[in-house]
């Protein structure tokens, strides 16, 4: 008998990033600091208007990987 049950169960969360990272972090764009938004895994640059990518615990700082913002 099998526990199939554990897998489906609980959804997946995104991997925490180091806090000494985010710290250090700015936006590849403008410079300016990042929000990070940790349920949905991503870093933020308002002034930018992107949403940059955490995967596995690492964010992918790069403007074409980024999602745009809405107003």
């Amino acid at each position: 008998m099998s526990d199939s049950t554990a897998d489906t169960a609980t959804p997946a969360r995104p991997t925490p990033v180091d806090p000494r990272l985010l710290e250090i972090l700015v936006c590849p764009v403008t410079k300016t600091e990042l929000t990070y938004d940790r349920d949905a895994g991503e870093l933020i640059s308002r002034k930018a208007g992107l949403a940059y990518p955490i995967r596995d615990g690492i964010p992918i700082m790069l403007p074409d990987e980024a999602r745009k913002l809405e107003d």
